[in-house]
């Protein structure tokens, strides 16, 4: 009987992978028997994170550096791919950005073109690029990471939420277009202990936890194990939903 749950001998790429929610969803497919691929800017973040998914460097962990809508950077990160692992059978676009907080009246609409870039257009050339590479022929599976800020309006991160209510969409659109042999599905998580989340929680984590009815913030091993179900098996009859994981503060009215 086969385990769904076993990723062994499958390969991931993960973009933005080297701290909070893409590199908790790295660690779990490691931990599962996957190997990845990891994408960031920084060399040094790139090179510590692979050490810690790979301890033992047997090639379980590889790294791509560049930025996630540069195309350059996503097609040499899929050749490299598969170059050294010769497969590809799941994609997570979770590289993201947020140069903009404050009333979309006063934002720079060269930062907000940005977003768009990176959180939507390159998502949708990472899936291109993968499909044509492995997906299309062999079949797979691509988690997008969204946010419950994409589901509802009112905070002051107008810009990144409307990318991701696009990602939202173009999730189902790429579920429609890419089965049966592809699944495309997306999670929306609230406010996940990470770097890229701090300005939203800093110094006032008691207060923002106080609104969920959990009493708790995300973390980025909340999200791996969701992300890492809807990749699998076990979700083998789910494409183009986004699950939210949010502690139920969408629940209490809050973004």
């Amino acid at each position: 009987m086969t385990d769904d749950n076993d990723f062994t001998g499958r390969v991931a790429l993960i973009t933005g992978a080297t701290r909070g929610i893409g590199f908790g969803i790295a660690q779990e497919l490691v931990r599962r028997g996957a190997s990845v691929c990891i994408t960031a800017r920084k060399e040094e973040e790139l090179e510590r994170a692979v050490a810690e998914l790979d301890p033992d460097s047997d090639g379980r962990a590889i790294a791509a550096r560049g930025s996630a809508d540069d195309q350059g950077h996503q097609q040499a990160a899929i050749e490299l791919v598969m170059d050294e692992y010769g497969r590809l059978d799941h994609l997570v676009n979770n590289a993201a950005i947020n140069p903009q907080y404050g009333p979309l009246m006063d934002a720079d609409i060269g930062a907000v073109r940005k977003i768009m870039e990176v959180n939507v257009t390159a998502t949708l050339a990472w899936t291109q690029l993968a499909w044509r590479a492995w997906l299309r022929d062999n079949g797979g599976s691509v988690l997008n990471v969204a946010s419950v800020g994409g589901l509802r309006a009112g905070a002051p991160i107008g810009a990144y939420n409307t990318s991701k209510a696009a990602l939202i969409h173009l999730t189902r659109q790429l579920a429609v277009e890419l089965g049966p042999g592809v699944r495309i599905n997306a999670i929306a998580p609230a406010v996940v202990k990470t770097v890229f989340a701090r300005a939203l929680y800093e110094n006032r984590e008691a207060e923002v936890a106080a609104a969920y009815p959990l009493k708790r913030l995300g973390t980025p091993q909340d999200t791996a194990k969701l992300a890492v179900f809807l990749l699998g098996g076990d979700a083998g009859w789910i494409t183009g939903e986004t699950v939210t994981i949010d502690g139920g503060v969408s629940l209490a009215g809050g973004v």
